[in-house]
């Protein structure tokens, strides 16, 4: 047998299923002209195997869940290992502690929103985490909860206005912090939570207008950026069109 997993065809990954395998996997469907553009977006882990994200998840789906092997990556460290980790890990039965422990060792933006968009928004502690964790002074982990607010928006639909409205005061604390990563998301979780309803638009738009007194460059940079964004024609309209649809 060929010592190369093959993405996509032939025997499923679990079959054949060991972490050597898979590390020769990702050396053989690395890309140096990847390595090389991750290293100027900030990926710079120790190891970078310049996998492409749509691979990782070729590769996840053939493997499945797989809590051991999970665990078994995530501690290699390496970008492509630990995004494989959150992939394949089992959201119905990850722990508390388990996630306490990854999010700690969060060390570069790709890692902290690919744990949280593949494994984390999905777990039943996601809604108290954003919370906890935006509270955190460790920058990935802050990233994280803020991430995640706008992961809850975009991806969790059965979450209510009022839970979404209550992430406000949380994100408001987060003001004062002038670290790109965080601003970024700040900006991130209030966007989506604006683009979810015209309830949320007009309440979103209300909040950051009160930014604009607020002296820190987050504050200021945020207020511009997110007011920007959802009062565009295009989402307005598409509220209102989602909005007429659900009373019609």
């Amino acid at each position: 047998m060929n010592n190369r997993l093959e993405i996509g065809r032939g025997l499923k990954l679990t079959e054949i299923l060991g972490v050597n395998k898979i590390l020769e996997e990702l050396k053989a469907q690395g890309d140096p002209d990847a390595i090389e553009g991750m290293a100027r977006v900030g990926i710079k882990t120790k190891q970078v195997f310049g996998v492409k994200i749509p691979v990782l998840k070729a590769m996840a789906k053939r493997i499945g869940q797989n809590h051991d092997l999970a665990e078994e990556l995530w501690a290699i460290n390496s970008r492509e290992t630990r995004i494989l980790a959150c992939m394949i890990e089992d959201y119905k039965t990850v722990t508390e502690e388990q996630l306490e422990n990854w999010v700690a060792e969060f060390d570069f933006w790709e890692i902290c929103d690919q744990c949280l968009m593949s494994l984390i928004v999905k777990t039943p502690f996601a809604k108290t985490k954003a919370v906890e964790w935006a509270r955190r002074e460790q920058e990935y982990v802050r990233r994280a909860g803020y991430v995640l607010m706008a992961l809850l928006a975009l991806k969790r639909m059965k979450t209510t206005n009022e839970e979404l409205l209550a992430f406000l005061p949380v994100i408001k604390e987060g003001l004062g912090d002038d670290r790109r990563t965080v601003r970024l998301a700040i900006s991130w979780a209030l966007r989506q939570i604006g683009k979810r309803n015209l309830t949320l638009n007009t309440a979103i738009q209300k909040e950051v207008e009160g930014y604009k007194a607020i002296k820190t460059k987050t504050a200021q940079w945020v207020a511009t950026d997110v007011l920007k964004d959802i009062t565009r024609e295009a989402i307005l309209k598409k509220l209102h069109a989602r909005e007429y649809k659900k009373d019609s």
